[in-house]
């Protein structure tokens, strides 16, 4: 694990008081925290053991939680009232990443104002991604040990991970410290590095010669070089004057095309970079409808919003809904909004398995199946069942279907994130 670029941080850590037991509630309302439990599901091997650290969390078996870089750590109390000390490790970035990052929240002024008033932006995450940087776990990512002797994730640091999604909900800034870097250190590096003079270096026109003398001059035959590689960063458009009134002559928004295009460049910079790696897409090439929802998400309102809600036929209310499924879970989100399907017979089976297993049976809430999904009569509330297993909770809003959070392996948290069976 890199301990690289974090000597101002070694001291660094977070302590969180046990938090009380959940009933009626569901884990990782947020998608930092449901992304930290999709690493904790991906990782262990056994899924009774994510199981049983759920319950323990639920039931306030973990004590205070510490968060430190490279480390959360807690003691958790199991059914049987034995004490474990357990610890998840995360491996920490090294002093370049953590400087690309920096470059990354300075060159977008709505990031580093969303920083330095306390808010982590989600884009932000999702560019760092793209270039390699990633602040959310992935598999492999959570390294368990845990003074029971288990190997692989128990029951213990399963818990403590389910406590850690609580947590993330209230503060994604911890992820920051976990991955070696303190909010206030941070933030201080962010100042001095937005704060700091611009260099001409690099830049076009700053130096050198127009492109077709040096070509003449140069005496190259064919064939022509081979073409360059992938970029550092994906291309910055230019600057159209956002914040500008709407034209009346053309109909354009400066500000809504200066967001598209920003998009679209960091989402061909992503394909770009799958293409040159040779690794398979597993699905990831959108459909029209598909790429029409995702350039809606954060689009201004106006002529582009109702330029699209017209051409995916959704109109404004479908396509709002659309956008809300896609930040959930992108395309899959938009499978499980869009089509009912049925279920074969393994899938029902392991479907049922998995509801019954979920609450006790006295707790069990009536659900009527319809395909893929099971609505609670009159309750307002619906599961969906997805492709890969993971269950969506679903919300009656105004007599449609809305998607409240992501994905759960687990019927019984994903019912709890609508706001089901909430005790006061």
């Amino acid at each position: 694990m890199s301990r690289e670029g974090d000597e101002h941080d070694q001291d660094a850590g977070h302590t969180a008081a046990a938090l009380p037991p959940t009933r009626g509630r569901g884990f990782a309302r947020s998608w930092w925290g449901r992304a930290w439990l999709r690493a904790l599901e991906d990782a262990a091997l056994d899924a009774a053991a994510v199981k049983t650290g759920r319950r323990l969390a639920r039931v306030g078996g973990v004590g205070a939680v510490t968060v430190r870089p490279g480390r959360v750590t807690a003691v958790v109390r199991d059914a049987q009232g034995s004490a474990h000390r357990a610890d998840v490790l995360v491996p920490e970035l090294s002093a370049r990443e953590w400087g690309r990052f920096l470059d990354l929240a300075v060159e977008q002024a709505g990031h580093m104002a969303a920083l330095l008033d306390g808010e982590l932006p989600p884009h932000l995450v999702e560019d760092a991604a793209v270039h390699g940087i990633d602040l959310l776990p992935g598999p492999g990512d959570l390294d368990p040990e845990c003074g029971c002797g288990t190997w692989d994730h128990c029951g213990h640091t399963a818990a403590l991970c389910h406590q850690v999604a609580r947590l993330l909900d209230d503060d994604p800034f911890l992820l920051l410290l976990m991955r070696g870097r303190a909010k206030d250190a941070f933030l201080t590096e962010l100042h001095v590095r937005g704060t700091a003079p611009k260099s001409s270096a690099g830049v076009p026109g700053a130096g050198g010669v127009d492109a077709a003398e040096a070509w003449a001059a140069s005496d190259i035959l064919p064939p022509l070089p081979e073409l360059p590689g992938l970029p550092q960063a994906p291309g910055t458009p230019p600057c159209l004057g956002a914040g500008s009134a709407p034209d009346p002559a053309s109909g354009v928004d400066p500000s809504a095309l200066e967001h598209l295009a920003g998009r679209t460049a960091v989402e061909a910079y992503r394909l770009l970079a799958q293409d040159l790696s040779a690794e398979p897409r597993n699905g990831t090439c959108l459909t029209a409808a598909q790429d029409a929802v995702r350039l809606a998400c954060g689009t201004p309102p106006g002529a582009v919003t109702e330029r699209l809600a017209a051409g995916t036929g959704r109109g404004r209310a479908g396509l709002a809904l659309a956008v809300r499924a896609w930040r959930l879970g992108g395309g899959p989100a938009l499978g499980v909004l869009d089509e009912e399907r049925q279920l074969e017979d393994a899938a029902l089976v392991r479907a049922r398995a998995a509801l019954e297993g979920a609450w006790e049976a006295a707790e069990r809430p009536p659900l009527h199946r319809s395909g893929n999904r099971w609505t609670i009569p009159g309750g307002g509330v619906q599961l969906r069942l997805g492709g890969d297993g993971r269950w969506w909770p679903y919300r009656d809003e105004g007599g449609h279907w809305a998607p409240t959070a992501g994905p759960e392996g687990d019927p019984a948290t994903a019912l709890a994130s609508t706001g089901h069976g909430t005790r006061a």
